[in-house]
């Protein structure tokens, strides 16, 4: 069941503490890490995989969509973009970009959540966009936000995706924004009358960035807050987004319902894609 797009993690000051990378070993998933070059020597030393380094125009180019340059981090967006354009210059039709805080992968079946030990869940997301002509981007909603004791389809359309993205590589977009990214390149998506599909029967662990240390935690929320991604995201997208204060911080709330009307289509030949497959997944107690 090995994953047919390829897997690209973008990482930044995580090299002890790689949990995506620690998570895809246990499953049998192969991978690459997108690294910075002045940090590769320090991953090479502390995980096992295939590494990456990103090339320095890649940071200089991004569009941060503020006036403040390379004065601060640009977020994980230019290494993103590099991750885009490898799996384009493959030949692949999708790709996956994760975070590098994904400490775990779950299977939600049966109102019981499931840490899954091999590479099934990944296949069967892939397999399932690939039903549709028109779904720009797929993944995983996070474990916490996934409650077994609520009554939850198996996936729900057209909102954001974050953090871990299955991406159709021929949308004409690519990453921007120094902050909130992931929910950015979502609303473009959905205004143009594509879709998402944000998946709860499979899950991902994710560490709250501002919990653990290295990535944005350092660059960004520990000195200047939250107040300026909420910012940068109602700036971008007026029309759906706003700043609001919620649990004693600043949040962005966006407004989905208008892209309701965005509909599926089924591809025309679906083929083996057709048939009942599960994959070869079984619900085992701990």
């Amino acid at each position: 069941m090995a994953n047919r797009y390829p897997i690209y993690i973008v990482s930044k000051g995580r090299w002890l503490n790689a949990l995506t990378h620690k998570a895809l070993k246990k499953m049998g998933v192969e991978h690459s890490m997108i690294v910075e070059e002045q940090e590769r020597d320090a991953y090479a030393n502390n995980v096992s995989c295939d590494l990456i380094t990103l090339p320095q125009c890649y940071l200089l180019e991004y569009d941060t969509c503020d006036n403040l340059g390379l004065s601060k981090s640009v977020g994980p967006g230019a290494a993103r973009n590099f991750a885009w354009d490898l799996a384009c210059s493959a030949g692949f039709a999708r790709h996956w970009v994760m975070d590098d805080n994904l400490d775990a992968f779950h299977w939600l079946n049966r109102n019981e959540k499931f840490e899954v030990e091999c590479d099934a869940t990944i296949r069967a997301m892939e397999d399932f966009v690939d039903r549709y002509s028109n779904v720009a981007i797929a993944g995983p909603n996070y474990y916490s936000f996934a409650k077994k004791t609520d009554n939850l389809p198996a996936f729900v359309k057209n909102t954001r995706i974050y953090s871990c993205l299955l991406i159709d590589n021929q949308i004409p977009y690519r990453w921007r924004g120094r902050y909130n990214e992931d929910t950015d390149l979502s609303l473009r998506v959905l205004k143009d009358g594509l879709c998402t599909i944000q998946f709860n029967a499979f899950l991902c662990g994710k560490i709250t960035t501002q919990r653990m240390s290295g990535g944005n935690t350092k660059e960004f929320y520990k000195h200047e807050g939250t107040k300026p991604k909420s910012k940068m995201l109602a700036d971008l997208h007026p029309d759906v987004a706003k700043v609001v204060w919620r649990f004693n911080r600043w949040h962005h709330h966006v407004d989905y319902k208008s892209f309701k009307k965005n509909k599926l289509k089924l591809m025309t030949d679906l083929s083996e894609l057709q048939k009942i497959n599960n994959y070869g997944m079984e619900p085992h107690d701990a």
